[in-house]
């Protein structure tokens, strides 16, 4: 896959500004868009859109298909007719600047109830039509999906390998039951699913017409707890009681000395290439409904992956395991057409996983943030002369501190390299923006900057510390008026001077 010469910003949706405690699809995601076609920006980078769980981590979704119910824009929904006035009455308290996301699972699953109950009584009619051909188009995942979310409501949120064997199991009786005792609170999911694809489908299209497209994730692994494991447990590790017998993660690396457990199943590959990758051919067919350019976040899995014997209390003690992921891209390929695929070639890189991206033509990754460690760094692969062209380049990602953090914390020897390489003596005021002229200056096709760097924004900002389930993990939310024209100007100017301008 190419890329044409161009350049973009991370920032998940819910990190946008809003009246409703979370980022939505709505007014404000569209001046976010307005403001990214103003900097000159080609791309939006997004992290996986799907229903959060325990952690709120959009990495751990409910269903590698569904959208997340708490981006849905309750402005919008008032307009059509579905939330009246009185529904916002008695509003709580919201943080602006983080996500409460445990308010977020107890009052805006109260609104999005009454969404619900106020079509049930007539109010925005005109969206039953479309209701029931988007039921009927996205019933292969639909279907599980809404009788997992009523079933995990129902047995109190517990996994669903902790439910009653029968339900566990999805015995044919027990699953008949269920969906006559739950039938309305199945409708409601499939509602709120309808809700989700509706907007975000309407807002990508409004980033379209303003020549900015999407990039979205792929987390390679599904979550243990998610409609995707239960519905097809045959195509992992599990025990007859719905126990992983191995699980995912990475080896002690430069975020953890003791890896990363995960806890993800793991794909029992033989049985997927068996069925011709069905269930990964249908997982990029939704993925291709959702953006313009996939991200497939831990590409390195799908060559050799990190296998964790369960239970386990670190990730050290595991071995790599040989993947299918050359048959399974290519059986992808051959039903959907070619992929415009980023491989996210982060960590322990062999030969065999630089073989699997060069092999599909996919850009790969690097991180100016990973550049400047090391005894003889001019060796080192993510210096900007020693980019490829066919690379996608970050000044950092969600994993990673803010540009200004690293520089606050970075080791004495990295700045040191950093001075020497670009012949300039940074201030933790100046070095995110210097960072950013280093990736958009650099060989490589795309460069992307995430918004803190762009803001120029210290460690408190930060995404995400990985291995930790912080309180401050995945909650950063930027202010309304942050994003200021000067600053779209600003990147505007340096998209354009390094050829990167659409």
């Amino acid at each position: 896959m190419t890329i044409k010469r161009s350049s973009g910003v991370l920032l998940h949706p819910t990190s946008l500004p809003g009246p409703y405690g979370i980022g939505e699809l709505g007014a404000h995601a569209r001046h976010f868009v307005d403001w990214l076609s103003q900097a000159g920006q080609t791309y939006w980078q997004v992290m996986p859109l799907g229903p959060t769980g325990y952690g709120d981590s959009p990495y751990q979704a409910f269903s590698a298909f569904a959208g997340n119910p708490y981006l849905i824009d309750l402005a919008t929904l008032r307009e059509e007719g579905l939330l009246g006035e009185g529904d916002f009455a008695d509003l709580p308290t919201f943080n602006a600047d983080r996500v409460d996301f445990g308010l977020q699972y107890v009052w805006r699953s109260g609104m999005l109830r009454r969404a619900y109950a106020h079509f049930l009584s007539g109010s925005a009619e005109h969206l039953r039509t479309d209701f029931e051909a988007f039921k009927t188009e996205e019933a292969s995942w639909l279907d599980d999906y809404s009788l997992f979310a009523a079933l995990k409501d129902e047995q109190g949120g517990l996994p669903w390998n902790a439910w009653e064997p029968g339900l566990r199991d999805r015995e044919l009786g027990a699953l008949a039951a269920a969906r006559g005792r739950l039938a309305s609170d199945i409708e409601r999911v499939k509602f709120i699913q309808f809700l989700f694809f509706r907007q975000w489908t309407a807002l990508r299209g409004y980033a379209r017409e303003r020549g900015v497209q999407v990039i979205g994730d792929i987390p390679i692994f599904v979550a243990m707890d998610s409609s995707d494991a239960w519905a097809n447990r045959g195509q992992f590790y599990f025990d007859d009681q719905g126990q992983p017998t191995v699980v995912a993660g990475v080896p002690p690396d430069y975020f953890s000395e003791t890896g990363q457990l995960w806890g993800n199943p793991l794909y029992r590959w033989d049985v997927m290439k068996a069925d011709g990758f069905k269930w990964w051919i249908e997982r990029f067919r939704g993925s291709l409904h959702l953006y313009d350019l996939i991200r497939i976040d831990h590409f390195r899995g799908l060559a050799g992956y990190w296998e964790i014997p369960f239970p386990a209390e670190t990730a050290i003690h595991g071995q790599w395991v040989p993947a299918l992921g050359h048959e399974m891209l290519e059986a992808v390929q051959n039903a959907l057409g070619s992929i415009p695929i980023i491989a996210e070639d982060l960590g322990v890189i062999t030969p065999d996983v630089e073989k699997l991206r060069d092999d599909f033509e996919l850009p790969g990754m690097a991180v100016l943030q990973f550049a400047f460690g090391g005894g003889d760094f001019s060796v080192n692969a993510f210096l900007p002369h020693n980019l490829r062209v066919n690379q996608v380049v970050y000044t950092g990602t969600h994993d990673n501190d803010t540009s200004r953090g690293w520089w606050r914390n970075a080791d004495e020897s990295e700045r040191h390299n950093f001075r020497t390489y670009t012949h300039n003596n940074p201030t933790e005021e100046t070095f995110a923006w210097q960072l950013i002229e280093l990736a958009f200056g650099s060989r490589a096709d795309l460069a992307i900057v995430p918004l803190q760097d762009v803001l120029n924004l210290g460690s408190e900002f930060r995404m995400n510390l990985p291995g930790t389930t912080g309180p401050q993990n995945w909650t950063w939310r930027y202010r309304e008026g942050e994003l200021r024209p000067d600053l779209a100007a600003r990147l505007r100017e340096v998209t354009e001077r390094t050829g990167r301008l659409a």
